[in-house]
């Protein structure tokens, strides 16, 4: 069987949830590190992986892959991860609280698009956690509301792991890291403290894979 690898870069929120769903399915890979910081992603070796010259990029199954949602939904067809409920109308309000954070927060606090704010605006620092903060904290009170339609039981949409979870956890790690407040989001932070002591989200936590200084 082809080896399954996974073009990676420590703290991209897309590829974290990759790490999470390979860990969650027991699938051996190896972790190629895409270093965004240095601009890796856009080299001719990454771009002829990838054409939009993002990470991550996942081979498995002697196929090639991009965009994590698309990849987490192959996982779940194929090694029966049960990211989604069975039922049509709870799968479709499931899916819309990953969506949430996927497709809505997470586009707009790219650290591309934030580094493109910030040098628009000519400040430094200030100004990049000012714009993330300004986007994390509404998407998170919004994802707390949706909670609301759910059972925590003890993750997002009942009593396993699924494709909201893997959303939102790297997206708390951005809110950790650019100060952003999520302690008066009850129903959050019970999703949270679940998803960290779990193995596979442990295992897949940027601080496990953040480079050696």
């Amino acid at each position: 069987m082809a080896e399954t690898v996974l073009f990676d870069y420590w703290r991209s929120s897309a590829a974290y949830r990759m790490r999470i769903a390979l860990h969650l399915a027991g699938i051996a890979y190896t972790s190629v590190p895409v270093d965004l910081s240095k601009g890796e992603h856009r080299t001719p070796d990454h771009v002829a992986r990838n054409p939009q010259g993002l990470v991550p990029v996942l081979d498995i199954d002697g196929h090639r892959f991009t965009q994590s949602l698309a990849m987490l939904e192959y996982l779940d067809e194929t090694r029966g991860l049960n990211l989604l409920p069975e039922d049509p109308v709870t799968r479709a309000h499931a899916r819309a609280l990953a969506y949430a954070i996927a497709v809505d927060l997470h586009p707009v606090c790219n650290l591309s698009v934030a580094t493109q704010a910030r040098e628009m605006a000519g400040g430094g620092q200030d100004k990049m956690e000012f714009w993330m903060q300004r986007f994390i904290r509404p998407g998170l009170v919004a994802f707390e509301g949706l909670l609301a339609g759910f059972t925590q039981a003890p993750y997002c949409c009942g009593d396993t792991p699924g494709l909201a979870d893997i959303c939102l956890m790297p997206q708390l790690y951005n809110a950790t890291r650019w100060r952003v407040n999520t302690d008066d989001l009850p129903r959050l932070s019970g999703v949270a403290a679940a998803c960290a002591a779990h193995p596979a989200f442990a295992a897949a936590h940027p601080d496990k894979w953040q480079p050696a200084a």
